[in-house]
């Protein structure tokens, strides 16, 4: 073979594997775009649930003090009379003396919240756990609010999308010297075309790795590879106990399992807690092993500031404190990952950068729809058509493989869509020509 016959041949190889990538890129983003659009939202919204609790909860932050405030036990008695048959769950600790105090019930697997006048014993709130607004959000960013058909869609569009950035890096790389335009920055006096493709294209590099930090950092919550990941952790000798759930279905489990018949908060105990000062909000609740023994737990979305006590139900003795800093080398990766996930790691900042990659996600999405609908022929898909004598490279065969391993439902539905095009699409001409499976 001569050497233009080489280089004729290295040319096609090439084209013809910019092409195939270029079609996974396409059809990652038909099925991704409407979940991405939907969870980019969703998530923006969740990453102010500091400010969004604290204005819900603005009327019951500063109830008329007087020099007589009711014990503890008063306060959980007038919650449970405010919801007939629960029991309680958790003592709420509030930061200032005029708070109205939160008791968490538990009533057949369902939690609800009851905001008590810690001096009147007046219930000024009820309202189920699940219904608060911010649940709600994290709900349908969690699970499109279908169950765990919902968390197993939201988990294949979350690995669905690391195959569409990977892609979509490969199809940005510049493999000519022209300048940055186009590469870091979009054309503007180009066209739309080129307009709409720089802006898709650009757009993407800037947010790519937070992107995928966001993507690989809330899998340790998924249905699929979460639980798996859990039940790999288990095999240990103690199990493994770890402070986030893979999926609603667990979390609810959990808190059948975490029954307290009676409460018996007494006040040595409730000072000996306040003292902690623990990253609010610090719940105080009975041990379900040793009704004699409560356990002090802070939920601060900054995992890292989070701290557990353990401390004796009649003197307030504190038994254990295990910091943040204690928990596994995994435990404390996930917990990092979880913090910048939920934008509370380092501020306000976090947030900033959770909704730039929030609006650059939608950004792309739309300018990758508008690019489609351009570029897309008259009853066609409009899929980048197959070149002849394709052949992959080695090297994308590898992180195929890799991304397979790592992600069971990508590996299940790549072999479902590998499956369904050579057994059933490619023997009929009209799905063939739709879906560009015909070399042109």
């Amino acid at each position: 073979m001569n050497d233009a016959n080489v280089k004729r041949s290295k040319s096609n190889g090439q084209k013809g594997l910019y092409r195939t990538i270029w079609r996974w890129h396409f059809y990652a983003g038909i099925f991704c775009i409407p979940l991405v659009i939907t969870l980019a939202v969703s998530g923006a919204i969740y990453l102010f649930k500091p400010q969004i609790d604290a204005w819900v909860d603005q009327p019951y932050q500063s109830v008329l003090t007087t020099d007589q405030r009711a014990t503890a036990n008063q306060q959980i008695n007038a919650a449970l009379n405010a919801v007939p048959g629960a029991q309680f769950a958790s003592y709420q600790l509030p930061e200032q003396e005029n708070q109205a105090v939160i008791i968490q019930l538990k009533d057949k697997g369902e939690r609800s919240l009851v905001y008590v006048n810690p001096y009147t014993l007046e219930v000024l709130k009820t309202i189920g756990y699940e219904d608060q607004f911010i649940r709600m959000v994290r709900t349908f960013h969690g699970e499109l609010l279908a169950g765990n058909v919902g968390s197993v869609v939201v988990e294949l569009a979350a690995c669905w999308a690391i195959v569409l950035v990977i892609s979509g890096l490969y199809l940005w790389w510049p493999r000519s010297v022209r300048g940055l335009a186009g590469v870091l920055y979009p054309r503007w006096r180009q066209g739309s075309s080129v307009f709409w493709r720089d802006l898709h294209a650009v757009t993407g590099i800037w947010i790519s790795a937070m992107v995928l930090f966001l993507l690989i950092s809330g899998l340790p919550w998924s249905l699929v590879w979460g639980g798996a990941f859990k039940e790999i952790r288990q095999w240990n000798a103690p199990p493994v106990q770890q402070d986030w759930s893979s999926g609603r279905t667990e979390e609810r489990l959990n808190t059948v399992k975490n029954k307290s018949t009676e409460a018996n908060l007494s006040e040595p105990l409730l000072a000996s807690a306040m003292a902690l000062n623990f990253a609010p909000p610090v719940m105080l609740s009975a041990s379900r092993d040793d009704a004699n023994v409560w356990t002090l737990k802070s939920r601060h979305q900054n995992r890292p500031l989070r701290s557990d006590a353990w401390l004796n139900g009649e003197t307030g003795e504190i038994i254990r404190i295990k910091s943040f800093h204690e928990r596994s080398v995994i435990d404390r990766a996930i917990g990092i990952g979880v913090a910048a996930h939920e934008g509370q790691l380092f501020g306000w900042f976090n947030q900033l950068l959770g909704v730039i990659t929030t609006v650059g996600l939608v950004t792309m999405s739309i300018s990758g729809f508008i690019l489609w609908r351009r570029r897309k022929p008259e009853r066609v898909l409009g899929a980048p058509p197959l070149l002849a004598d394709v052949r992959i490279g080695k090297t994308v065969t590898i992180i195929t493989l890799l991304l397979a391993a790592v992600l069971p439902l990508l590996a299940i539905s790549m072999l479902i869509i590998v499956l369904l095009e050579w057994l059933v699409l490619r023997r009929f001409e009209p799905s063939r020509k739709w879906l560009g499976l015909q070399a042109p």
